[in-house]
């Protein structure tokens, strides 16, 4: 029970200042066209996810949002940016039928998010069970190795996968070699 009256419009203000963060982050680091800026979009985005994650009481799963998404994948990228050449193209010219694609592209993602958002509220979901874990560091080992193992590996592929693509990417530099 709150005893501020403002604190449900306080924590819907910030929810919502989440789910913004999460949504424009993700359209920065797609829409933009260099890749230092894409990187700076999937780091507001994995902020406003965390913010998420922290809502659905998971602060444990924010943090790991935060130091696996932002403090590993994004500063690598960033390295392999700072390691690779400086010469980036020049824009290419839009296609013709570029801007149709967008938008046939942007209908397809409205109607899979507006069934998503159908589905998750007209479906009777289980109610969630107690936590068994009193919160220490042997609970946390024994459900990261047991109920999340599967998470838990999939951030490691995650992170070998952005290890690998930041080597590619310094390696070759940004600009196609020279033909001989």
């Amino acid at each position: 029970m709150n005893t501020f009256p403002g604190a449900a419009w306080i924590l819907a203000g910030v929810f919502a200042l989440s789910g913004m963060l999460t949504v424009g982050g993700a359209l920065l680091a797609v829409t933009s066209q260099r890749v230092i800026r894409s990187v700076s979009g999937l780091a507001l985005g994995s902020v406003g996810l965390a913010g998420l994650y922290y809502f659905l009481h998971s602060p444990f799963l924010a943090l790991m949002e935060i130091l696996i998404y932002i403090g590993a994948v994004c500063v690598t990228i960033v390295f392999a940016v700072m390691l690779a050449e400086p010469d980036e193209p020049p824009p290419e010219k839009p296609r013709p039928r570029a801007r149709l694609e967008t938008a046939v592209a942007l209908l397809v993602s409205l109607a899979a998010g507006g069934a998503l958002a159908w589905l998750g509220l007209h479906t009777r979901w289980p109610v969630a069970r107690a936590r068994t874990g009193d919160g220490s560091l042997r609970s946390l080992g024994v459900e990261l190795l047991s109920t999340y193992c599967l998470a838990f590996e999939l951030i490691s592929l995650v992170l070998l996968l952005a290890i690998l693509g930041a080597l590619v990417l310094a390696r070759h530099g940004r600009t196609p070699p020279p033909a001989s």
